[in-house]
């Protein structure tokens, strides 16, 4: 039986991940801070340590012969800087998968980094991939287009009466269900792959998504378009006037957003299936 070891494992991806390979046949090791937190993830052996402090990985990989690392700080408001977790705390992973002797290194990255290299949380990562090129290990980079969850937003905003689009709402997206990306991700690395910049089976753009969220409400469709100077000028201002744990997560958004972000299509679950799930689930609690 082959063994794996997920970093990040209790985060939206790293559960699906961690099914993934359970349903593969795979013996599944979990990192996590605190296993009586870490209720739900479907692993074999759930390991307690800290990817910021390396002596805690000391030894935590050996018999695996893959490590996944989901591992990020995109919604985290725990005091670290994205440089501890998304650049550091993954290098400190790596360092450990070298010593063990493990055979493949698969990081979970971003699509198009390269055009949002003024983003922190991206510069991070981006600087991580630059690490694991070098490294002697066998690696394997996945770069999402977006989330479901991600596009959540959008389906709040048609839930409280109006979507706020930056332009003209169309740039396209083909946003990935973490089930879906989980699977990719893991055909991915079984055929060997360098790198696999993957979303979700239909491309949309964000105004015919905002039309999807609407429909699901049941409303009729109430978009406003502003200017993308107001975007640019939002980021601009968001580091000096929020806090990190806000302005580091909309940086990206707001960045993402003004650009294509689509990957080569996986998977069969589709976004206008998922909000109604949400629609639903909220009425039958009512």
């Amino acid at each position: 039986m082959k063994t794996v070891f997920i970093a990040g494992a209790t985060g939206y991806l790293g559960r699906h991940l961690c099914e993934e390979y359970h349903q593969r046949g795979w013996y599944v090791m979990a990192l996590v801070r605190n296993a009586e937190r870490a209720r739900g993830v479907t692993a074999d052996q759930l390991i307690e340590a800290e990817a910021t402090r390396p002596e805690t990985l000391v030894g935590t990989m050996s018999g695996a012969d893959l490590v996944i690392s989901a591992l990020g700080i995109t919604r985290q408001a725990d005091g670290l800087r994205y440089w501890d977790v998304d650049f550091q705390a993954n290098v400190n992973l790596l360092r450990e998968a070298e010593a063990a002797g493990v055979r493949r290194f698969a990081y979970i990255h971003v699509l198009n980094a390269g055009a949002m290299s003024d983003v922190p949380l991206v510069a991070a990562k981006a600087a991580f991939v630059e690490a694991l090129a070098d490294s002697p290990l066998r690696a394997t980079v996945i770069a999402p287009s977006g989330y479901f969850s991600d596009m959540e937003d959008i389906l709040a905003m048609a839930q409280a009466g109006r979507v706020w689009l930056f332009g003209d709402g169309g740039c396209r997206i083909n946003p990935i269900h973490g089930a879906d990306l989980a699977c990719a991700s893991a055909e991915a690395i079984a055929e060997g792959r360098d790198w696999l910049d993957v979303g979700g089976p239909d491309v949309l753009t964000l105004a015919e998504i905002a039309g999807l969220a609407f429909a699901c409400v049941g409303a009729r469709s109430r978009i406003t378009y502003v200017p993308d100077l107001l975007r640019r000028a939002a980021l601009r201002l968001l580091p000096w006037i929020t806090p990190r744990k806000i302005h580091g997560p909309a940086q990206f958004f707001l960045s993402a957003m003004a650009q294509d972000m689509v990957g080569e299509r996986h998977g069969t679950r589709r976004l206008k299936d998922h909000f109604a799930d949400i629609i639903n689930a909220e009425r039958s609690l009512s």
